[in-house]
């Protein structure tokens, strides 16, 4: 299944719009956007071989490090990454669900979350 780009990043802005509203006036300094996959050094980074798996990834400072004097710093930046996500989803509804479920885990990461305290988040919101 190949969405086009600009269908797919439309479900990335919903999935944005869709976070609670104290949850997006919080977000600062922070860009989303869409990749095709993960790059060599972007796997590297996570520890892994094949982009298969990675759906988003997190770059940047959680803003539970920020501290004074913090600015004038690139912004951090999450990667949602279309060709796993339609991969593993195959179908448009699972493709809704997976880019949400992924945008929401990034962003728990910007707020200082780890791996574990995002799933944590993640299974909370689903029981909702």
């Amino acid at each position: 299944m190949d969405m086009p780009r600009a269908d797919f990043e439309k479900l990335v802005e919903q999935a944005i719009l869709e976070l609670p509203e104290h949850i997006r006036q919080k977000m600062d300094n922070v860009e989303v956007i869409v990749e095709e996959k993960a790059s060599a050094g972007q796997l590297a980074k996570v520890g892994l071989r094949s982009s298969n798996s990675l759906l988003g990834l997190y770059q940047g400072v959680p803003q539970t490090t920020w501290g004074r004097g913090f600015g004038n710093i690139l912004p951090d930046k999450i990667s949602i990454f279309q060709e796993p996500i339609e991969r593993l989803a195959k179908a448009d509804k699972k493709i809704i669900a997976l880019v949400k479920d992924t945008v929401w885990h990034e962003i728990a990461h910007h707020f200082g979350f780890d791996e574990k305290g995002a799933r944590r988040l993640e299974a909370k919101r689903k029981k909702k």
